[in-house]
């Protein structure tokens, strides 16, 4: 392992990642994660920009021109969205303004820095969703005469029926998940909330048959992740970048059968596809607000409270068959991208 060369550079990534963020801050582990994903990248990318090792990276190369680079590379190369951009941005300088508060040298980094700026988002921008034709043929994909295949559109098949969050699923326990008269799931999501979305009756079929496969004999008080992989024995919860892979795998062959199936299908997309579906079939954009898990819906829309058995019913009576069993190809239009756009917080 090579020699650090500005030890208090990463000393103070390591305080404000395993110290400040979690303990002081009482930030959750996701938040945590993705602030480590973004300065890792970053570091990345800077090093690669100098032709050096992450290592040799020096606090004197965080400025204005590395970051807005770094910015301008995320959306050129990565296409990333403005959120993703902005997003980025309020890591780096959330780091930099600790570093700042524990050694006046950063201080003139975090002046440099503010003075980026945030980068709106396009308000007429197009929502990204697939078709119900392009869903049910990217669900016929996985080969469920294997193992692989039954998890991979079992995973799926969870995305869209609980319009969850990629990490949001893959924190899902078994005994996040009640299997009585009203099937639910509980679901952990930003800023330590949590929320109880019900699953359909199919789901539920599916969720068995996968069960008996990768969880034998477990009971529904199990703590075990309901999405693993294994190495050596021991068992982890699936990563994004996993579940991500085995996606876009399924989605390259169903693009060969099924021209709607997007080019870029990501995890996130099946959330926005099934608030899509479920607005597009009459449900009240209240109830889809609520059980997206987002706060508020915007100015034409009022607070509202359902019960888990509520929701369920309206998401039934939205949806009499599920796409990935019954589905027939649909032609919509969308009546109002602006308060869709903010529902999925795009």
């Amino acid at each position: 392992m090579g020699k650090v060369k500005d030890e208090q550079l990463f000393t103070l990534l390591r305080d404000f990642l395993l110290v400040y963020l979690p303990n002081q801050r009482k930030a959750s582990s996701n938040t945590v994660k993705a602030y480590r994903t973004t300065l890792n990248q970053f570091l990345k990318y800077t090093a690669e920009q100098k032709n050096i090792s992450v290592l040799s990276v020096t606090s004197g190369m965080v400025t204005y021109e590395m970051v807005n680079s770094y910015l301008d590379w995320l959306s050129a190369e990565k296409n990333a969205a403005p959120a993703t951009r902005n997003n980025r941005l309020a890591a780096i300088r959330a780091f930099i303004s600790y570093a700042a508060a524990c050694r006046p040298e950063y201080i003139s980094i975090a002046s440099g820095l503010a003075a980026i700026g945030i980068q709106k988002n396009d308000r007429f921008a197009k929502v990204d969703y697939m078709s119900e034709e392009a869903v049910k043929t990217l669900l016929a994909e996985p080969d469920t005469r294997t193992e692989i295949g039954v998890r991979d559109q079992f995973l799926m098949i969870f995305l869209y029926d609980t319009g969850a969050r990629i990490q949001e699923v893959l924190d899902v326990k078994i005994c996040d998940i009640k299997v009585d008269r009203t099937p639910t799931v509980t679901l952990h999501g930003k800023g330590k909330k949590t929320r109880i979305v019900p699953l359909m009756k199919d789901t539920v079929k599916h969720l068995q048959n996968y069960m008996k496969v990768f969880h034998p004999g477990e009971t529904w008080m199990s703590s075990e992740w309901l999405f693993y992989v294994e190495r050596k024995g021991i068992r982890n919860a699936m990563c994004d970048d996993t579940a991500r892979l085995r996606i876009q795998k399924y989605a390259a062959s169903a693009r060969e059968k099924c021209p709607d199936v997007p080019l870029n299908v990501h995890p996130h997309l099946w959330r926005h596809t099934r608030a899509m579906h479920l607005y597009q079939h009459g449900m009240d954009l209240t109830l889809i607000s609520q059980w997206l898990g987002h706060k508020q819906l915007e100015t034409t829309l009022i607070y509202a409270h359902a019960d888990t058995e509520a929701k369920r019913k309206a998401i039934t009576e939205a949806m009499a068959s599920d796409p990935f069993l019954e589905a027939e190809p649909v032609n919509y239009t969308v009546s109002d991208e602006e308060i869709l756009k903010r529902l999925y917080g795009l």
